[in-house]
């Protein structure tokens, strides 16, 4: 370790900040311009944008030979955008989930992590595992745009008026085209330069690839959806904060795992760990967002507290494990026994709450309404 690492860091750090803002900016721009929803861009667009520092990093790895790094990338990027990109935007501002979300893309990134696990069983992702991976993300967009068009919770949200400005609709959207532009360049570049100078720093202290690709890597080229969530946010476009989090998830693996897959012929290999582990636990994490999005709608403060609780006893075992041995099976029995059923037994208190919640306000709407004779005398 050495200060220029410390400062590829630092300055990886501010571009990303830069990037994302830019990206936002004109992502919401080109949403209002275009007719497209919000929720559509951040799922497609903004999504595909922010995941280009891990397909950077995971073609680099595979071309390097070090698949673990890649294939940890991607799968500790999924859990690290659930639990802790989409735990600290909720902690910053409660996080509104469209019904779309709800029915359509939160099934399809926990199905696609399911394809993930079931076609990693065999110890590779194949050239035909990548083609299916590939085309399963391809049908997702085309869907999401295709139901953006016909989903009126969508439509209405298009139909918001632009803030006024001196500037024709021609200058606008060339001026959103350039803005999407500079913060995609800013977000690889920021990605690459935090990502090389904490990599540097973690092998120095003797840390395996894999665990490097799961923790340091993941979260570094996760920034970007941090970034991006954190400014939508702070911006009122929480449909692309959202909508970010679950169209990059669904692009990580069906393109940035499927396209090195059905590039290169030896396909890539998945370690054991990874399969009886990681994977098991995107999936969990995956799953662990069903319940919450879909009771109210809504991500709240405290849930959000709770996802980033779990990614931090999550990240703190596996670091303890690499710490002690340069293997998982160790972490394989304390996530199995501590971290997994602390999960369930979560998702089981938040799922009872919210439902409670809401069958009592219900029964509180309906004791209130004008047809109800008591409160039409009043």
């Amino acid at each position: 370790m050495d200060l220029l690492d410390v400062g590829r860091v630092v300055l990886g750090l501010v571009l990303l900040i830069a990037g994302g803002e830019a990206l936002v900016r004109g992502a919401s721009t080109l949403a209002t311009r275009l007719g497209i929803a919000p929720l559509v861009v951040g799922l497609v667009v903004v999504s595909a944008a922010t995941s280009a520092p891990e397909l950077s990093v995971t073609v680099g790895a595979v071309l390097a030979g070090d698949p673990d790094l890649a294939v940890g990338n991607v799968v500790g990027s999924n859990i690290a955008n659930i639990l802790l990109i989409l735990g600290i935007s909720a902690l910053i501002l409660p996080l509104i989930v469209k019904r779309q979300l709800v029915r359509f893309d939160i099934p399809v990134m926990v199905g696609i992590t399911i394809l993930l696990l079931a076609l990693a069983l065999d110890g590779e992702i194949s050239q035909l595992d990548g083609v299916i991976l590939f085309a399963a993300a391809a049908v997702h967009v085309v869907l999401s745009f295709w139901f953006s068009k016909r989903d009126p919770e969508l439509v209405d949200a298009i139909d918001v008026p632009a803030a006024p400005s001196k500037l024709s609709p021609l200058a606008q959207s060339l001026l959103a085209v350039v803005l999407v532009l500079v913060g995609i360049g800013l977000l690889v570049l920021g990605a690459n330069f935090l990502v090389t100078g904490a990599s540097n720093i973690a092998a120095s202290f003797g840390v395996s690839s894999l665990i490097i690709g799961l923790t340091v890597v993941a979260i570094g080229t996760s920034l970007p959806e941090l970034a991006t969530s954190i400014i939508a946010v702070r911006r009122g476009e929480r449909d692309i904060a959202v909508g970010n989090i679950v169209g990059s998830n669904i692009f990580n693996i069906g393109v940035v795992l499927g396209i090195p897959a059905m590039i290169f012929p030896s396909g890539i290999p998945v370690a054991a760990s990874a399969v009886a582990l990681d994977l098991p636990l995107a999936l969990a994490a995956a799953v662990a967002l069903v319940p919450i999005a879909f009771t109210a709608f809504a991500i709240a403060r405290w849930e959000g507290g709770m996802f980033v609780v779990l990614y931090v006893a999550y990240t703190a075992y596996l670091i303890l494990n690499a710490v002690q041995h340069d293997a998982l099976s160790g972490f394989t029995t304390v996530m199995v026994f501590f971290v997994l059923p602390l999960v369930a037994v979560t998702l089981i208190a938040v799922t009872a709450y919210e439902v409670g919640y809401l069958r009592a306000k219900k029964t509180l709407t309906e004791s209130a309404s004008p047809t109800d004779p008591s409160s039409a005398s009043k």
